[in-house]
């Protein structure tokens, strides 16, 4: 459902998946560093929002999703993702329990995918998955949440589910910051996207989701032995890195053109990039593990110099061994 903040002056659409939300409001510079100072909050009404009531719900999440959620306290926001059998993920779940339901918000026009799936999983359990998505919306902002409203931590400010009638109250009261603005440091915090940072391929280990989303120590779930078999044995096939852009360079790579190195061999693809306030242009990138962590790349044809988001030898036995380039000799 297209935000109604996108009538605002000024206000430019943000590209796909988030064609709904605004990418900036005219000044984008200006709207990044409101937001990192606590004075703006990002129109995210685009994402969807289930909610899964019922006295069973817990324990039955808990048996489908990575983490572990028969025990979550009301209020306490975690994350969790829905894998394959072969341990490739399908979604990726921001949760929190307010203890009577559980609020979840995904990724845009993923939600009903998610619902149906979630709903003929039910078999005879007390529970109910409801979407929600025309009547909630998520935002993020430096404000404290009214009560009862659901809060989840975020990478600047808080993340709260609040009614979708509110949000052009908001606007009124807080400057609005477009969608342009929190990618850029989402990006530089290292967070990588669902959707956006994985392909169809994507485990957990390669996106450093691990600690975030996934309990190494739970009961079975769809996927888990892909998990525990890369945990134990270490190397997933590729890795999250994080590139610093050639600032000469009037564009940005897009979405899924090639990481390559010198000499033009693929070994990954671009995920996200952006335009950083203080770090200039930034991406994020998923690369195969046994490049070295020192290479030079080139992310769409942008030179980019790479840091180690997720380590090549990542997992519980791993030796950690970041290899780097032979030096050259004189």
């Amino acid at each position: 459902m297209e935000s109604p903040l996108l009538q605002l002056p000024g206000a430019v659409p943000a590209d796909a998946p988030d064609q709904e939300v605004a990418a900036h409001y005219g000044e984008p510079s200006q709207e990044q560093r409101a937001l990192e100072a606590g004075t703006a909050f990002v129109d995210r009404s685009d994402r969807g929002v289930l909610r899964v009531s019922g006295p069973d719900r817990l324990s039955w999440l808990h048996s489908l999703l990575s983490q572990h959620l028969e025990r979550l306290a009301p209020g306490e926001a975690t994350q969790a993702l829905l894998l394959s059998p072969h341990g490739h993920v399908e979604h990726h779940l921001h949760l929190v329990d307010d203890g009577e339901a559980v609020w979840v918000h995904v990724e845009p026009g993923t939600a009903p995918e998610l619902a149906a799936f979630l709903d003929k999983m039910r078999f005879m359990l007390r529970v109910e998955v409801e979407d929600l998505s025309d009547a909630y919306a998520v935002v993020t902002t430096p404000r404290e949440a009214a009560p009862g409203v659901p809060v989840f931590p975020d990478v600047v400010g808080t993340a709260q589910i609040i009614e979708r009638t509110v949000l052009p109250g908001l606007a009124e009261e807080l400057r609005p910051a477009g969608l342009w603005a929190y990618e850029a440091l989402r990006i530089a915090a290292h967070v990588p996207r669902f959707g956006l940072d994985t392909d169809h391929r994507s485990i957990p280990h390669e996106m450093g989701w691990i600690e975030a989303a996934v309990h190494l120590e739970k009961g079975c779930y769809r996927g888990q032995e892909t998990v525990a078999r890369v945990h134990n044995l270490g190397r997933p096939p590729r890795r999250l890195v994080f590139l610093h852009l050639d600032g000469s360079v009037d564009r940005l790579p897009a979405h899924g053109d090639p990481v390559e190195i010198p000499g033009g061999r693929a070994v990954g693809f671009v995920g996200s990039a952006a335009r950083h306030h203080e770090l200039g242009p930034v991406a994020l990138a998923l690369v195969k593990r046994n490049v070295p962590v020192d290479a030079e790349l080139l992310a769409g044809g942008v030179a980019a110099a790479q840091e180690v988001v997720v380590s090549p030898d990542t997992g519980a036995n791993a030796k950690i061994d970041l290899r780097r380039q032979p030096a050259k000799r004189a």
